[in-house]
């Protein structure tokens, strides 16, 4: 038995119609799936128990200064500071002073072996002895033999050679003496000072080490000359000029706002980096006392005004920044877009996303939900009162109700 076949164009046509069909059903299921979903995501959010505020858990955003000018990042070091070295090839005899310990100008931080430097001292002051007894006798011989050649009673050349013998040994007088000053300079190198007062911040050296020429024994630093040695991008050095007031965060110093201005700006940049090196001196407020420190700042070029949230209320996830704000006794997810960070103030500008007089929270969670009823520490205190007064109400209802009920007399 043949089967028949049907012409194309009619099952091509057939096709398409299938085809659209399909279409329109998944459609047509695809859009209530949708519907369903967010009612699905609303409906867990009011399942949710309601999220317990107080005042201090929220946040309003509104307007503060943005300082405007080139970041600044750097450390915080000491204008007076000596790297103290050996300038003797001895053994460490002794270590007097320990890091953190405050000394003053002159005080003995270091001794080294002087046994050898004592006897070449010795040796060269005796050759200075022995030199000057020589140029005495040779003085006291020229002097004879000049006025025995004005008497006549001895020859030009005798005076002439003593005169030679006396400026010999002069000579030697003054190579002796020479010595014995190096030698007093050697033995007094083996003796470390400090060169002014301040702190002891790095010791290199313990007793029994070999100090060569130039070994770094010990570093003094003075805390009260401590400045901000910070970096600034060559980019923006159009901006910067001397006396110039920078606001700055010192690590460890979390709380304290530091002010300072520009005091020199260097006359060469890094050929690495790129960066030109700036030095702040600190104002009116006590500097830190610890070298080292990392601290990041903004100079102030100029100043705008700016919506600006803190860092704490700030949620990332990837690429994405949002913020949970409040919106009625509800909580709502946010997207905002931020602007560069305000180094002085750690706080962002507010670019899109919210207005003034928003609140948000201050510290958001993780388990928070977008939609999540919210209550208020306030008004949560005052509905167990609100519900008892009625129950304590209802008996003097009750009593007033039978009085107006009883005869009157």
């Amino acid at each position: 038995m043949s089967r028949r076949r049907l012409p194309a164009i009619p099952r091509a046509l057939a096709l398409a119609a299938a085809l659209a069909a399909s279409v329109w059903l998944l459609g047509a299921c695809g859009k209530p799936g949708g519907d369903a979903a967010a009612a699905k995501a609303a409906a867990a959010s009011a399942a949710l128990p309601p999220l317990l505020l107080a005042a201090e858990d929220l946040r309003s955003v509104g307007e503060g200064t943005l300082s405007q000018g080139p970041v600044i990042t750097g450390s915080i070091q000491p204008e007076r500071r000596a790297d103290l070295r050996a300038e003797v090839s001895a053994i460490v005899t002794q270590v007097l002073k320990d890091n953190g310990e405050p000394v003053k100008r002159g005080d003995l931080l270091v001794r080294l072996d002087d046994t050898a430097i004592r006897d070449s001292l010795a040796s060269a002051e005796e050759a200075l002895r022995a030199s000057s007894q020589g140029l005495e006798q040779s003085e006291r011989q020229y002097q004879r033999l000049k006025t025995l050649q004005a008497q006549g009673m001895s020859s030009i050349q005798a005076m002439e050679d003593a005169e030679m013998r006396r400026n010999n040994v002069q000579s030697d007088q003054v190579a002796a003496k020479s010595r014995v000053a190096t030698a007093r300079q050697q033995l007094q190198r083996t003796e470390v000072r400090a060169p002014f007062d301040g702190v002891v911040s790095d010791r290199k050296v313990s007793a029994g080490d070999t100090a060569q020429v130039g070994k770094e024994l010990v570093k003094v630093i003075d805390p009260a000359s401590m400045r901000f040695e910070g970096l600034v991008s060559a980019d923006r050095m159009h901006e910067i000029k001397l006396g110039q007031p920078v606001n700055f965060r010192v690590n460890g110093f979390p709380q304290t706002e530091f002010v300072g201005r520009i005091k020199r700006i260097d006359a060469s940049a890094n050929a690495t980096t790129r960066q030109v090196e700036v030095l702040v001196a600190f104002g009116e407020q006590q500097p830190p006392r610890v070298a080292g420190l990392y601290a990041e700042g903004r100079i102030e070029a100029g100043t705008t005004t700016a919506l600006m949230l803190p860092e704490a209320s700030v949620v990332r996830a990837g690429d994405a920044t949002h913020v949970w704000r409040v919106q009625g006794n509800a909580l709502k997810k946010v997207a905002v877009k931020l602007g560069e960070r305000d180094a002085r103030r750690g706080e962002y500008p507010v670019l899109d996303g919210l207005a003034a007089g928003d609140r948000v929270l201050r510290n958001p969670g993780s388990t928070v939900s977008d939609g999540q009823r919210v209550e208020f520490a306030a008004a949560a205190a005052k509905a167990p009162a609100a519900s008892a007064a009625p129950a304590v109400s209802a008996p003097a209802a009750s009593a007033a109700q039978v009085s107006s009920s009883a005869p009157r007399s």
